[in-house]
């Protein structure tokens, strides 16, 4: 072997083995949760399966600066720490992070990842995307006939204060606690999210944020829209929340409530797993949970 050639290997083997050179070529290995009923009898089933992070995308919902209920801006802000560092292993392994902060994005006109969505090539959707209108945005209502009704009554938008909040809509960005790095995009809109995901040749796509049992389930860019067309989707239950009033129906704590709608998801639309199958660290858990930990 030449000296050119030994000088060159040499250099390959010190890359390869610097701290996170070969972080992006490792699998996410999910277990990915389900549910599913027969002879009257629902089961649940977990499935362990290997995503390339270069074909998988992670869309961050509605994580605003601001809510209208206080009690939901504590738990966004609580999240917001440890939903970032998530979405910092997932990015530095190879997966491609989408920004979806609804009805906020002229807060970042101009900026490279807001372009990047604005200007990805066209790509026609399989079916028609959702145009019906809700808060802003086009709106996947529930599925009567797929999904029934939700297992929680959020009839009164779901505010858990005791002095109930005043529904306005202080919000004008993400939650600065939620880096946006320079390889990502900015979009809420489901076309641009289509055409980001098909430029990149992405199958995968998980969701976090909030809230599950409204926006992370009903957006344009979110569960049921990219199931139905044809996404591999999975929903990280830890890294969400609900709108969810103890006071309503069923009459459950409002983290119980929550995972009342997990249950529904992993049943009617797609499966979950939980941040720990990206961090290798323990699944992230509000504090407020009064529940005896499993």
């Amino acid at each position: 072997m030449d000296r050119h050639a030994s000088n060159y290997l040499a250099a390959f083997v010190v890359l390869a083995f610097l701290p996170g050179a070969a972080a992006d070529d490792a699998v996410f290995k999910l277990n990915l949760r389900s549910r599913s009923k027969s002879e009257g009898k629902l089961s649940v089933v977990e499935q362990p399966t290997s995503w390339e992070p270069r074909k998988t995308a992670v869309i961050i919902c509605d994580m605003w600066d601001d809510h209208w209920c206080k009690s939901a801006a504590r738990r966004v802000a609580e999240m917001a720490g440890p939903l970032n560092e998530t979405v910092k292993k997932a990015r530095d392994r190879g997966a491609f992070i989408i920004h979806a902060p609804s009805t906020t994005t002229a807060f970042y006109k101009g900026s490279p990842q807001r372009k990047r969505a604005q200007q990805a090539p066209y790509s026609p959707t399989p079916v028609p995307l959702v145009t019906s209108p809700r808060w802003g945005t086009a709106w996947n209502w529930p599925d009567a006939k797929r999904e029934g009704v939700l297992p929680i009554d959020d009839s009164d938008m779901g505010c858990d204060c005791i002095k109930k909040c005043e529904i306005v809509a202080p919000w004008t960005r993400q939650t600065a606690a939620i880096e946006i790095a320079e390889a990502d995009a900015i979009t809420d809109d489901g076309q641009e999210t289509w055409n980001l995901l098909a430029s990149r040749g992405i199958d995968n796509v998980i969701l976090c944020g909030v809230h599950l049992n409204m926006c992370v389930l009903g957006r344009p860019f979110a569960i049921r829209q990219m199931t139905v067309l044809g996404k591999k989707v999975a929903l990280m239950r830890d890294m969400t929340d609900t709108m969810y009033n103890p006071d309503r129906p069923p009459g459950v704590n409002h983290f119980a409530g929550t995972d009342l709608v997990v249950e529904h998801v992993e049943r009617y639309w797609c499966p979950t797993f939980t941040s720990s199958d990206i961090t290798g660290e323990a699944s992230f858990r509000f504090q407020g949970d009064p529940r005896t930990r499993k």
